[in-house]
């Protein structure tokens, strides 16, 4: 035998959270939250993840949206980072060896802004102190020495070459590109006509004069060359002694500031060889370029090649009080690992060392990178960008196009950045087990995971952690304190968002909203401090923003668009509840399901799913009540039954299991012809034993179903929803349903058989079979199994009717 279906008291049908336990006057009295509440498993992960400093150990931070996971991790993060020094510097310098290769260098933080700024500062004393060495009186007279020499030389040189040729009777003509020889009569040259003149013997004498002189003079004028690629020497070393006499200076007080850091002194050495051996361009004097410069984005000539000298500051710590914590919300490629610019000249893209700018990974070297997941994996390359420099421990910096192999010209290859990072991923769990499943890498970089929680117990402690966070929160986001009946109230609407009186929610987002929107109701009110009742304004008003929809299916219910009786009894119909998600809000409504029988040997049809309008977990639960139908009648004969399943006036999927319970009861009911309650609702799914389980939503459900009754002639005082007993602990009703049960006006029925259910809705005994397995005639398995046995018996006939005329 079934026991009797148990009716809720009201104190069962919501938690309550007595203000009495507060000891303060407002929240103003309570000082603010220093800790994240309600993750210690989280908390306990996010500790152990900063505190390994192995290779691998970053964290992978998930949970569903709303629980404030994201900001929770950076305030975690800015703790930590607060503790640790400051990371270093990075800057990019000229390769004068190999200037597609600019050199990476680590400093200190701060000293990166200062060797800029003293670069910057040398390269201008050295505009102006290099020309002025090379106008000095000592520097012209040495060059006019070395110039001096070579004249009187070149000249002594030529004097004797004259000679020499003029003892053959010829003479030296310079003509352009080179000179010529040619005969002398009379301290004159001969002419063409007198040449003609001449025998052969003599034009033949002549030649080869000339052909002697020639070689000669050719001898000469290469020694003559010499002699100036021998000044030009010198004047280069004077070029040079000057200028590394006014460089090497300034460049080793450079170098003594910063003898620490080996990489400085190579460069600035590095740095002096180049501009020695480019002093010309240093004492080139400065011109004002014309106007079409600027118009084609020139530099002066001067600028342009000093460009060589800067340094290029790409991560700046200066400012910084501990260690970076970085948060990029546009993970891209670029973002990520940096980019190299360009800048136009004259139709053509050009860049250099100077154009390398910096990505998240380098802003965060040395610290903490935190990133949103589904963001990362939304752009092209960036989780293969990031996992490429986890795995080798750098950071290239490369173009787009070129990490896809797409470039084939000659571009910058920047010397890799060494990489030492905390990564910390937020985003949803089921990314994390996909990624965990399908990518191979992802365990080996990430190996923590921070699982925030969207729930958290309520404990008397975790009640007042609470009121310490609506504290918090209402000083830091300056909102109206609230009083010790709103923070009840607010701890209460906790519990219902997670639809559990033993727990509160961890969603934070949630109650933040509803903090935020209590305090403009009280501003409204004019109350000094956010009341009980300013909370329950904001959730009704909230509610109320988003229930049209749910307005207009009510209305349709009143007006009999959709039809669901809540008086009277009829066979093979109940009311079964449903939930509808929309936008913010979730509410329920009742469904009419209805179940028709006669004879067959199809079993139960389930409607829905023969049209496509049955998810999978409801045609399981419909093949679940088949089974027990099967189990409970068929022992001894099979069910000669055909029988339909539908929920009427439904014109999209149905999923789920919560109206298996419905279901099985509206079959019963049909089968049997026993007229069911209309005024009572039905929710829960069942096993093949008949066992009621647990369903989701169920305040919703009874709210839907009360709301129904109320606009459908009132309440009767006999109405009221079948709920699994596994579901009491998830109640957490609207007070105008606590009141009317309070009132008698409406009942929460539990049950934790179907026996109990149909006890219910029928008024009947189900009846337990007796030794010979007979239940009695007025009980609700006796008529049922009357009936079926009617059917099996007519079939039988029918069937040997059947085969009587095949044989004739």
């Amino acid at each position: 035998m079934s026991s009797a279906p148990q009716s809720l008291t009201p104190e069962q049908l919501k938690p309550f959270c007595d203000p009495a336990q507060f000891t303060f006057h407002s929240t103003a009295d309570l000082q603010p939250l220093a800790e994240i509440i309600g993750q210690r498993r989280a908390v306990r992960a996010l500790h152990f993840g900063m505190g390994m400093k192995n290779d691998g150990y970053n964290i992978y931070v998930s949970g569903v949206s709303g629980t404030g996971k994201f900001t929770a991790a950076r305030q975690f993060l800015d703790q930590e980072a607060s503790g640790r020094p400051p990371a270093d510097d990075w800057i990019y310098v000229n390769n004068f060896d190999n200037q597609s290769r600019p050199n990476a260098i680590r400093l200190p933080a701060g000293w990166g802004r200062q060797f800029r700024d003293d670069v910057e500062a040398l390269i201008k004393e050295l505009k102006r102190d290099i020309p002025a060495a090379f106008e000095s009186e000592e520097y012209q007279k040495e060059r006019d020495r070395i110039f001096e020499e070579l004249k009187q030389v070149q000249e002594e040189t030529w004097q004797k070459l004259n000679e020499f040729v003029e003892q053959y009777s010829f003479g030296i003509v310079r003509i352009p590109g080179g000179f010529m020889l040619t005969p002398v009569v009379k301290g004159k040259p001969l002419t063409d006509e007198q040449f003609e003149k001449l025998s052969e013997e003599q034009k033949e004498k002549l030649r080869k004069v000339r052909e002697m002189l020639t070689e000669q003079v050719e001898k000469t004028m290469r020694s003559m060359r010499q002699l100036e690629r021998s000044a030009r020497q010198k004047l280069a070393e004077l070029d040079a002694r000057v200028a590394r006499y006014t460089i090497q200076q300034p460049v080793d007080e450079l170098k003594e500031t910063y003898r620490d850091i080996p990489e400085i002194p190579q460069y600035l050495d590095a740095m002096l060889a180049d501009m020695v051996s480019n002093a010309d361009i240093f004492k080139q004097p400065e011109e004002t370029p014309p106007p079409q410069a600027a118009m084609l984005n020139l530099p002066s000539p001067i600028d342009g090649f000093l460009t060589r000298y800067k340094v290029n500051l790409l991560v700046d710590n200066a400012e910084a009080q501990g260690a970076p914590v970085v948060y990029e919300s546009n993970p891209n490629f670029a973002n990520l690992v940096g980019r190299i610019e360009h800048r136009v000249v004259m139709g053509a893209l050009v860049t250099d060392f100077t154009m390398i700018r910096p990505g998240a990974l380098h802003r965060a070297n040395g610290g903490y990178l935190v990133l949103e997941a589904v963001s990362l994996f939304q752009r092209p390359q960036a989780w293969d960008a990031l996992k490429r420099a986890l795995k080798e421990g750098e950071i290239r910096v490369e173009e787009y196009a070129q990490s896809l192999g797409l470039v084939s010209t000659a571009v910058l290859e920047p010397e890799p950045i060494p990489l030492q990072v905390k990564v910390v991923l937020s985003g949803p769990a089921w990314l994390y087990y996909l990624l965990t499943e399908y990518d191979e890498d992802f365990l080996e970089l990430f190996k923590v995971q921070a699982d925030f929680d969207d729930r958290m117990p309520r404990t008397p402690e975790a009640i007042q952690e609470y009121a310490h966070f609506i504290a918090s929160f209402c000083q830091r986001e300056h909102l109206r304190h609230f009083t010790p009946q709103a923070v009840a109230r607010v701890i209460d609407h906790s519990s219902r968002l997670v639809s559990d009186q033993h727990y509160l929610s961890a969603c934070f987002r949630d109650i933040s909203d509803l903090l935020t929107e209590a305090s403009y109701w009280a501003e409204q009110q004019d109350h000094d401090l956010v009341t009980a009742e300013d909370v329950q304004k904001a959730i009704d008003e909230k509610h109320y923003r988003g229930n049209r929809f749910e307005e207009r299916l009510q209305e349709a219910i009143a007006r009999d668009i959709l039809l669901i009786d809540v008086i009277g009894a009829r066979t093979g119909q109940i009311n079964g509840l449903s939930v509808l998600p929309l936008g913010q809000i979730t509410f329920g409504a009742p469904s009419r399901i209805t179940a028709r029988t006669h004879m067959g040997r199809e079993g139960v049809i389930d409607i829905q799913r023969e049209v496509k309008l049955g998810g999978p977990i409801h045609s399981k639960g419909v093949l679940i009540l088949a089974a027990f139908l099967g189990s409970r009648y068929a022992r001894e004969a099979p069910l000669t039954l055909r029988a339909t399943l539908v929920f009427e006036q439904t014109y999209s999927l149905v999923e789920g299991d919560s109206a298996s319970l419905a279901e099985l009861c509206a079959l019963i009911s049909s089968i049997g012809d026993i007229p069911l309650r209309q005024d009572v609702a039905v929710t829960g799914s069942v096993n093949q034993h008949g066992d009621v389980q647990a369903i989701g939503g169920v305040n919703e459900k009874i709210e839907g179903f009360f709301d129904a009754c109320l606009r459908n002639g009132g309440l009767t005082g006999s109405q009221g929803v079948i709920i699994p007993q596994a579901n009491v602990q998830h109640l957490a009703l609207r007070q105008d349903i606590v009141d009317a049960v309070s009132a008698g006006q409406f009942h929460i029925f539990t049950v934790t058989t179907v026996d109990e259910a149909l006890t219910l809705l029928t008024g009947m005994p189900v009846g337990a079979p007796d030794k010979e397995g007979n239940y009695p005639p007025e009980s609700i398995n006796g008529r049922v199994m009357a009936a079926l046995k009617t059917m099996n018996e007519r079939w039988k006939e029918l069937v040997a009717a059947h085969d009587a005329n095949s044989s004739t």
